[in-house]
């Protein structure tokens, strides 16, 4: 290679080494103040030293590409002028990300060249594959974290059971009109295809109305209608086992009645959990005493969201909500109204008079 070509092939390097760590950078501090996940953290800045030090390294006289820097002569530099706007952090974070993967290639392709000092092609190529993933489950968790931000308030369960007269997709919408931000339905009795037509009318309307829908129970139904997520019960399937069927940006939550089973919730990745039975309930059968007292440590053991179920109305909505709960899940305060949307609109002023922010973000 001619020392020219040389030089040359230098300063792409320069160029690109620099280009993939301010990508890296913006992904590290995202990971680190947005989103408080100290893996991805750890992991972002491990990855930007090691490209130092790939490229460093492999260098005989690194000098040489500090000193092949030439940005006033360089032709695709020109001045900041008017930048264009990113809309959410997910774009910034698909930019940068991006950014960070172009450069890598460059940077693999550069130590393919005869006689050029970076030798450790296949670094790059890994790190390029592991910038993909990194970006997968930051624009996932970015993603369900927009959904769990819209979570706090009254949390509508649907069942077929207790509608009355009304269809499910109406009782849905009376709830929502009402105030509820989350919509579950629950359906323990039909056949999947029959809960699946509901499911699709359901998540229609709460996509025009600003609400979450949730499927009970079954990821598949959740995945086939485009639900914002699935609830699991203790019995259901894993969390690990739902994410291979659902959409990377769908919210999980997890069934719980013990500070026990909470952790491990969260451990296994649910992205909120629901606590109860806080009171009795005749709603569902086979539920377990949890108590308002299990509600506060379940608190102050995790940081994702809480909602409260078993037995909640709007006369003890409000200390519920005072011992932890972020969300309040109503069955029968809501569908044993001969009002669903006057019900709805009760509960969630009750909600609104006690809850100042998201607990979890304290």
């Amino acid at each position: 290679m001619s020392t020219s070509a040389r030089l040359s092939a230098l300063r792409m390097a320069d160029a690109n080494a620099n280009r993939c760590n301010e990508g890296l950078r913006v992904l590290e501090d995202v990971a680190r103040f947005v989103l408080d996940n100290s893996e991805l953290t750890s992991l972002l800045r491990e990855l930007r030293h090691n490209i130092v030090k790939a490229v460093a390294n492999g260098l005989n006289e690194y000098v040489l590409m500090l000193g092949a820097r030439h940005t006033e002569q360089d032709v695709g530099y020109k001045p900041a002028g008017d930048i264009a706007p990113r809309t959410d952090l997910v774009e910034l974070v698909v930019a940068n990300a991006k950014r960070a993967q172009q450069s890598l290639r460059v940077l693999e392709e550069l130590g393919r060249l005869p006689h050029f000092e970076i030798q450790n092609t296949a670094f790059f190529q890994s790190a390029r594959y592991r910038c993909y993933q990194i970006e997968q489950q930051l624009v996932s968790l970015l993603a369900r974290r927009d959904k769990l931000d819209r979570l706090p308030g009254l949390y509508a369960i649907i069942d077929p059971e207790m509608v009355g007269a009304i269809s499910v997709v109406e009782a849905a919408r009376q709830a929502v009109l009402g105030g509820a931000s989350v919509v579950q339905l629950r359906d323990k009795k039909r056949e999947r295809g029959a809960i699946l037509q509901d499911a699709v009318a359901i998540k229609e309307l709460c996509a025009v109305l600003g609400a979450i829908f949730i499927v009970n129970d079954y990821p598949d139904v959740a995945a086939a209608c485009a639900a914002d997520g699935v609830h699991l019960g203790q019995q259901d399937m894993t969390v690990e086992a739902a994410r291979k069927v659902l959409p990377y940006t769908a919210v999980i939550g997890r069934s719980t009645a013990t500070v026990e089973e909470a952790l491990r919730a969260v451990e296994d990745g649910a992205d909120y959990v629901a606590v109860g039975a806080i009171f009795p309930t005749d709603s569902k059968s086979d539920t377990r005493p949890a108590g308002l007292e299990t509600l506060k440590r379940v608190r102050e053991a995790v940081s994702v969201p809480i909602v409260a179920i078993g037995g909640i109305n709007a006369d003890n909505l409000s200390q519920v909500v005072m011992s932890g709960a972020d969300g309040v899940a109503v069955i029968s305060a809501l569908l044993k109204q001969d009002d669903v949307r006057g019900a709805a609109s009760i509960l969630t002023v009750r909600f609104k008079e006690s809850y100042a922010r998201p607990i979890w973000k304290a």
